[in-house]
């Protein structure tokens, strides 16, 4: 027989057990390394996916042969780098993913005609809502959005109806919405549903905070609108400094910050003034009257002098008036001015600002550094001079101006001085990916020294082979066994004779280790009674 089939048969079905799942473990150990490294680099396609979207990507992944590994408890889906701009473009084409939301396509696979006013009406709100919240969550920084719509029917035999509301729950990848933010989604929302005010909308983030105001009277409202009137003049006045300083400085050189103000006060202002100087005639009136009369002195009385023609050739004694008169009336207006002025907007009472600016730095010196040097006493006057004509400086009402020059602090001096990490010609990325590498082939080889190597070792010292099979120990004595392993005892004639039979030289395998002969040897220097003994009963029975 085969000393090697021999040799694996007498390990026992323990050791060979053992020793294959060990040996199945490191293939499957190797294959994993060859394919890791191998394999393409994968990239994420799409996360945070819901259950639904996942399933459609997936399919349409399996359609087109694109291989792919799901992550992130089946939310992140990852394929070969190389195709993640081919395959997004494929699935936008496909409308995926949606979401989750339910769109206008909600119409189109409907029966019109079994369908209810009631559904119709349901229908319409959820492909509403589902619109909403696709075009919210398209907004740079949002992650997903949801959009709650109550849209009041109006009650029949009755006047008043019940305004329409709306509740918008975002998640944001990082950081809250901006003031501004929440208003336009707010705007946007109020001019897509019909009677929906901005203020009937509410808008709450992934953390629970409220991000829109509700105003619970006008007042409010008005104070809130002015507050916002505040904060848009000093965002306005800073950012036209810095626009302007830096036109000289550079970018990143100034600092600005603006404090107003203002007084929101609704003054009415009613005002009439006369010019004495200019006067225009209103109206004129003229009356001219003449009267002319003739009065004769009393004489004799005749009748021829009674007579017509007797009265105009006589002119003795006659008496003539003649009375002229004239009238006129002139009515002057003199100019009048009637004003009538109305101030709801801020008025600026007074204007605070404070302008920091940075120095000139000179050519990096042996050890990287640049000396830093502060502007001149005439920039900074020029700078001071610009700044208070852009905000419409006034004296009068106590506006201040501070332009400070400092050195600013940049995220190098805070970080101090870093190289990019490069070591022979390799970046951190693969030095990375190959002390990954170097890191599985170092624990592959501690495997097979520290596991496998002992185990196979153990497994063929324990074989009882050649002399080794000839030495066993019973209770501290040294004996010499037969080739089945059967020890001989020593002192007993009679069991000597009972067990002369089982030994066979023969079959005895002339390979003998040095290990063993050292051990025989040691044996026969402790006990060379012993050892004499079995050697004459060995010749006995040759004889």
């Amino acid at each position: 027989m085969n000393p090697f089939v021999q040799q694996i048969k007498n390990l026992g079905p323990a050791r060979l057990a053992a020793m294959g799942g060990v040996a199945v473990g490191l293939i499957a150990f190797i294959i994993f390394f060859a394919t890791r490294f191998s394999a393409a680099p994968m990239a994420l396609l799409y996360g945070n996916l819901s259950a639904t979207d996942s399933r459609e990507v997936i399919k349409q992944l399996e359609l087109s042969g694109v291989p792919f590994e799901m992550g992130n408890n089946n939310t992140e889906i990852r394929i070969p780098t190389e195709q993640v701009t081919t395959t997004r473009m494929h699935m936008a084409e496909l409308g995926l993913p949606s979401g989750a939301s339910v769109g206008y396509e909600i119409f189109d696979n409907m029966d019109a005609l079994g369908a209810t006013n009631f559904m119709q009406n349901v229908n319409l709100v959820r492909a509403l809502e589902g619109e909403l919240g696709r075009t919210i969550k398209s907004i740079e920084g949002i992650q997903n959005a949801r959009v709650h719509l109550v849209m009041p029917q109006r009650e029949m035999f009755t006047r008043e109806m019940q305004e329409p509301t709306a509740s918008v729950y975002v998640k944001m990848k990082s950081g809250r919405l901006a003031e501004n933010q929440v208003k336009a989604v707010q705007h946007l929302i109020a001019s897509a549903v019909p009677k929906l005010r901005p203020t009937n909308i509410s808008i709450v983030d992934e953390r629970g905070t409220l991000l829109s105001r509700s105003f619970e009277n006008d007042q409010q409202q008005v104070q809130a609108q002015q507050e916002e009137a505040r904060n848009n003049l000093e965002r306005r006045l800073a950012t036209s400094i810095t626009t302007l300083v830096e036109s000289t400085l550079g970018p990143g050189k100034v600092r600005a910050e603006v404090r107003a103000d203002m007084e929101f006060d609704k003054v009415v202002t009613a005002s009439e003034s006369y010019n004495p100087d200019q006067s225009v005639p209103r109206s004129t009136v003229t009356v001219t009257n003449n009267a002319k009369s003739a009065e004769r002195q009393p004489r004799d009385v005749s009748v021829s002098q009674n007579l017509p023609d007797a009265q105009a050739n006589s002119g003795a004694g006659t008496a003539t008036t003649d009375e002229n008169r004239s009238e006129e009336t002139v009515n002057y207006e003199i100019s009048k001015t009637t004003e009538n002025r109305v101030r709801e907007s801020g008025n600026v009472k007074r204007l605070s600002v404070a302008v920091l600016v940075d120095g000139t730095y000179g050519a990096p010196d042996a050890e990287g550094k640049r000396a830093y040097t502060q502007l001149p006493d005439e920039t900074m006057s020029k700078i001071e001079a610009l700044v208070k004509t852009a905000i419409g400086f006034d004296q009068n009402r106590g506006d201040q101006v501070q332009v400070t020059n400092m050195q600013f602090t940049g995220i190098d001096d805070l970080l101090g001085d870093q190289k990019e990490f490069n070591i022979l010609g390799f970046n951190k990325e693969e030095i990375m990916r190959m002390a990954e590498g170097l890191g599985v082939a170092v624990v592959a080889v501690l495997v097979i020294l520290l596991v496998v190597r002992p185990l196979v070792t153990r497994a063929f010292e324990a074989m009882p082979t050649g002399e080794d099979a000839l030495l066993s120990s019973e209770g501290g004595v040294a004996q010499l066994t037969g080739p089945g392993g059967v020890p001989m005892p020593m002192g007993s004639q009679e069991e000597e004779e009972d067990l002369d039979e089982l030994i066979d030289i023969d079959k005895v395998e002339g390979r003998v280790k040095a290990s063993s002969l050292r051990k025989i040897s040691d044996i026969v220097d402790k006990h060379p009674e012993e050892a004499l003994s079995i050697i004459r009963t060995w010749l006995y029975q040759e004889a």
